[in-house]
């Protein structure tokens, strides 16, 4: 870059001015001379010097968000949205109660609370999962509160990954695992979960599994941590206690860190059983759990989430916390902790959310189904979470915007049906790192924790394109 003193360029850019003003006519010139006394030459000068590179090289690369890109799609279009996770229903009312309570509770709940987390949300959050991996959890040194899952993810990655470190995350992922790695100095190595036929097709999430060969055959003496999802977004994946013991094995023959985020804990159907891998023997020290409010109260705007962990662990994550967003909103996890002690008290009965939403969902989950299969779609019935996977290789459609011809098929596929149908989903292949992303391209992803109505438009919108093919 050629590099000027800021004088001449002042200089440069009056003189641009000059040359102008015996350009134009006379009524311009009396303007061009306001320019010129109100500094723009320096303007210029401004200009080229910012014409350095600003963005740190951690950040190329990383730009492209398919949320962003996809929920403004669906907002210019104004279709019905079976695309982004989140419910369109109402949290439960306990929920909403303790949320009003606390922000009509004056000053306490509207000013700072504990950084690492309000104390009455980490000690019900320690009594409730400490039954459940079968350890007492400290709550001041074994929990970390953060805004949402995401950041806890965050803090997870740039407290543990260094520079050449060699991360393994199993696909299909949460598109944001890469990039906090990348960011974090270190790379990512992926591992696909595979869909194994039986029969000539795969019916159940449960039919994709990992191989131990291929996992073992990815790990290096650099690498630091394998990162898996349970249940799995976007496939609806559960692993079995087998598949997470196989995981614990290698974690512990070649010292990894295992970093599980289980954000869809509580979302199982058909008799799936969500089991912690920090609860399998040797792991808990090695184990950072994620988890989220949002996902398990379906109040996603709360955007309270946490990570768990031994407290030998968690204290690189609280330097992170502490340096960067330091502090979770105060009424948000006091509203938590009220829905966390309601459901410690519930918990295994009738009464208990964390039973009811999955009844509820089953149900969506099942209306859905029967619509994909109806218009040629094949559905691939999800064991838990939010979303169900859809092959769309048997239906043809004649893609006429040539905006899109150079995308791969499932975002052709999507962006045709947001445009064209007013329907909007996600395309899988964005789960997915290059090397492996053609192999999975046509599949579309739906979310059906959607109002009865939301999910009867959709259906509305399919059958009547069916009709029409």
């Amino acid at each position: 870059m050629i590099r000027v003193l800021s004088s001449d360029l002042a200089v440069i850019g009056q003189s641009l001015i000059k040359s102008l003003d015996q350009k134009v006519s006379a009524p311009c010139r009396g303007n061009l001379a306001a320019l010129t006394d109100s500094g723009l030459g320096n303007l210029l000068a401004l200009q080229v010097i910012m014409s350095r590179r600003l963005h740190a090289r951690r950040v190329e690369g990383v730009d492209k968000n398919i949320w962003v890109e996809f929920t403004q799609l669906a907002a210019d279009y104004k279709v019905v949205n079976l695309g982004q996770g989140f419910p369109d229903f109402s949290p439960p009312k306990y929920i909403q109660d303790a949320f009003c309570k606390a922000v009509s509770s004056g000053c306490p709940m509207y000013q700072y609370t504990r950084g690492f987390g309000h104390p009455p949300l980490v000690k019900i959050l320690a009594k409730f999962f400490s039954r459940i991996v079968g350890r007492e959890i400290d709550p001041f040194d074994d929990i970390l509160v953060t805004v949402g899952a995401y950041q806890a993810l965050y803090c997870t990655f740039q407290a543990l990954v260094d520079e050449g470190d060699e991360v393994i995350i199993v696909e299909p992922f949460f598109d944001c695992y890469q990039p906090m790695v990348k960011m974090a100095g270190g790379k990512a190595v992926y591992v696909p979960l595979r869909p194994r036929a039986e029969g000539g097709k795969t019916v159940s999430s449960g039919d994709w599994t990992l191989s131990a060969e291929e996992l073992s055959s990815k790990i290096t003496p650099h690498t630091k941590a394998v990162v898996i999802n349970t249940p799995n977004n976007p496939l609806g994946k559960v692993y079995k206690t087998e598949e997470l013991q196989m995981i614990a094995d290698l974690c512990i023959k070649h010292d990894m860190v295992c970093i599980t985020d289980e954000v869809y804990e509580w979302l199982t159907y058909d008799g799936a059983k969500h089991v912690k891998i920090a609860s399998l023997p040797g792991m808990w020290e090695r184990t950072i759990t994620i988890g989220s409010a949002g996902k398990t109260f379906s109040a996603t705007g709360l955007k309270v989430g946490w990570a768990i962990g031994s407290g030998r662990v968690m204290k690189h994550l609280k330097i992170i916390h502490q340096n960067s967003v330091y502090h979770t909103a105060t009424a948000a996890q006091e509203a938590v902790a009220h829905g966390f002690q309601k459901e410690y008290e519930h918990f295994g009965t009738p009464e208990s959310y964390f039973q009811q939403l999955p009844e509820q969902l089953h149900h969506k989950r099942n209306k859905l189904a029967s619509c994909l299969e109806s218009v040629g779609l094949q559905p691939i019935m999800p064991e838990g979470g939010y979303f169900m996977i859809a092959d769309t290789s048997s239906v043809k459609v004649d893609f006429n915007d040539p905006s899109t011809k150079d995308e791969p098929h499932d975002f052709r596929f999507v962006k045709w049906l947001i445009k064209e149908k007013g329907l909007a989903t996600i395309p899988v292949s964005a789960f997915y790192s290059p090397e492996h992303r053609k192999d999975f391209e046509n599949y579309i992803r739906f979310c059906f924790v959607k109002e009865d109505s939301t999910l009867s438009a959709a259906e509305d919108i399919l059958r009547t394109w069916s009709k029409s093919k």
